[in-house]
């Protein structure tokens, strides 16, 4: 499948991007492209890497023209450019819309220009039942994949949109385990949004793994979502304390702007036509047109009264937490 074809990762300076490379520097893909505005941590990521195969493209997604040169001679895409954290969004979601739904447009056009193969785009929980702004766009841009995965050009080139919709990805950049740790090693107060909210727990290795599940076996217009465990933001705050032997206290500041008190992977609606893939549920596009009359009482999905939340699945307890957590880099590299 992969040799001497060429992988493009937009925003592949974030976690992601530097995630996905340990899967795929040593596999027979001939060239991994880059794509990101940072120049410095293209740069930091050269000088890590040292390798050939990978080629760096200084760029934004926003720019429709840098992308569409990027995607000259592409066979895949990771899209992973984004902006993620939800209350930057709310105070300016004009930025959020023109980099996650008009920046992503430009990545699915391009792709769709281009006949690249397969195209992974990456969603969020938030983007089910969204009330914040990085939630909205998010959604908007699982709904642009799904709508180019029915063009028919797209269709003709045998070519697969797909997404993968990601719970919180543990010491992601920006994420809250790294303020946590910052906060435990200067001795300050721990700052706790609301005890009794609840998030998905996912490792960055767990993401790419969702990734490579879905490039492999995605249809057109699938979305993909693993099932993953969840734990209260307070007992989170308590494992960290503990592992770190800390006497820090914890400080409850109240819910961020748009912060929810739990997330959704699939809604209602989704889990009524949604396949039990055993880690994974996949989540089919509705590909009919817009003729309905053809299809009552017929293909219609029959809705359920049940989604999957961070409320009903299963819950970490702490020392289940300290377990996973002490199975991160980044965390054992802090506590050396």
């Amino acid at each position: 499948m992969y040799t001497d074809k060429t992988l493009l990762i937009t925003g592949g300076t974030g976690s992601f991007g530097n995630a996905v490379l340990s899967r795929f520097l040593d596999s027979e893909l001939r060239e991994i492209r880059i794509f990101s505005r940072d120049e410095k941590k293209q740069e930091d990521m050269r000088i890590e890497y040292k390798n050939d195969k990978l080629n760096f493209i200084v760029g934004d997604i926003r720019d429709f023209n840098s992308v569409n040169s990027a995607m000259t001679g592409v066979d895949f895409v990771f899209h992973a450019g984004a902006l993620k954290q939800v209350p930057s969004c709310e105070f300016y979601p004009l930025q959020a819309i023109q980099t996650n739904i008009l920046g992503a447009e430009n990545v699915l056009e391009a792709a769709r220009l281009n006949a690249v193969r397969k195209v992974v785009v990456l969603s969020t929980d938030k983007a089910v039942y969204p009330i914040n702004t990085m939630g909205l766009t998010k959604a908007l841009m699982e709904k642009l994949a799904i709508s180019k995965a029915r063009d028919s050009i797209v269709r003709q080139n045998g070519s697969v949109f797909c997404a993968t919709r990601y719970g919180n990805v543990m010491c992601s950049r920006g994420s809250i385990i790294p303020l946590f740790i910052k906060q435990i090693k200067e001795k300050s107060p721990v700052t706790v949004t609301e005890p009794g909210m609840t998030r998905f727990m996912m490792t960055l290795e767990e993401s790419v793994r969702l990734v490579m599940f879905a490039f492999e076996n995605a249809e057109p217009g699938d979305i993909f979502v693993q099932k993953s465990p969840a734990a209260t933001v307070y007992d989170l705050a308590i494992a960290l304390r503990e592992l770190f032997e800390s006497d820090s206290e914890i400080s409850i500041i109240g819910a961020r702007h748009g912060e929810k008190m739990y997330e959704t992977l699939c809604s209602r609606e989704e889990m009524s036509k949604a396949f039990d893939l055993g880690n994974y549920f996949r989540i089919p596009a509705d590909m009919r047109d817009l003729n309905y009359t053809k299809y009552v009482q017929t293909d219609g999905p029959r809705l359920v009264d049940s989604d999957y939340t961070s409320e009903n699945t299963r819950r970490l307890s702490i020392s289940e937490l300290k377990e996973l957590l002490l199975s991160i880099d980044y965390v054992k590299e802090q506590l050396r």
